[in-house]
């Protein structure tokens, strides 16, 4: 019961309704150069990947509605001119909330299932989240990839299916050798899978696999939640995905309740790993489910 209580409370921390809840005073936006045109900004949510250029300015995710001048301000910083392209990763509420202000200004572009689920009413663990305002929508959706070339460079987004959700995307930024790879990578901490939007664990370990199959040599990783990062450190991320598969898929062929497998708990490698806003009990609780579907 403890677990599912605070499962409950951490799909709270995603909805947009937490926006109205938190207070966004004090958060400071820090920015850090990547590589070639790519920055990153840190705040309160998502990271935010920024390329700045010769064609202006293109942001991927937004954090939440209240930080949009914040974030506006951070970006001026880095080139000013405004804002021409917002993608979204996905639809959660601590990647998309600025996107009602941010979304007058410039091209928002997502996955068709990132329009499906901001432009209706979603159920998460019995709370409904209202539909976003139209100005969040993203009016430019595809179904498995599409390219921009905006300053100087190929901005390839990707389909992940049946990750996090069912609607992520990562973008490689090839020429500056920046992935963004979103809620698919949760620096040294277990991650958040949105089984109720579609979201399987199995699926977000293959579309990492995939990624670290073709990831090239050098690359820079801006993840959804954690430090900027690298191979070495995707690799540690993936490693904990199977072993939590494999602990969990052996707990489930034995008869064990989630409760047992709880209080059996996983491998001593991850301990710390439930620091973040997804604990031990939250983490195996999710796996269970997602391989019992």
């Amino acid at each position: 019961m403890r677990a599912v209580l605070i499962a409950t409370a951490v799909l709270a921390l995603v909805a947009a309704p937490m926006a109205a809840q938190q207070n966004f005073d004090n958060v400071q936006i820090k920015a850090t150069h990547v590589a070639g045109n790519v920055h990153m900004l840190e705040g309160a949510g998502g990271n935010i990947g920024v390329s700045a250029g010769e064609d202006g300015v293109l942001i991927i995710d937004d954090q939440f509605a209240p930080l949009a001048d914040k974030i506006k301000a951070a970006v001026a910083g880095i080139q000013s001119g405004g804002l021409d392209y917002v993608l979204n990763t996905h639809w959660h509420g601590d990647h998309t909330g600025s996107n009602a202000i941010l979304g007058l200004e410039a091209t928002i572009v997502a996955h068709t299932n990132v329009r499906k689920r901001l432009s209706t009413t979603q159920t998460m663990r019995g709370s409904e989240i209202p539909a976003s305002p139209k100005s969040a929508w993203p009016v430019i959706t595809f179904d498995d990839s599409l390219s921009i070339h905006f300053n100087g460079e190929r901005v390839m987004v990707r389909h992940s299916p049946a990750g996090h959700t069912d609607g992520d995307s990562m973008i490689f930024f090839a020429d500056s050798n920046v992935l963004h790879m979103g809620d698919h990578f949760f620096v040294g901490r277990f991650p958040f899978v949105d089984i109720g939007s579609g979201g399987t664990v199995k699926g977000m370990a293959a579309n990492v696999a995939r990624v670290l199959e073709v990831l090239p040599e050098g690359a820079k990783i801006i993840p959804g939640h954690g430090p900027l990062a690298g191979r070495g450190e995707l690799e540690t991320y993936h490693r904990m995905l199977t072993d939590s598969i494999a602990t969990l898929q052996k707990a489930i062929d034995g008869g064990k309740t989630v409760e047992q497998a709880q209080a059996a708990g996983l491998s001593s490698d991850w301990d710390g790993w439930g620091s973040g806003f997804i604990n031990q009990d939250v983490w195996i609780q999710t796996v269970y489910t997602s391989l019992s579907q």
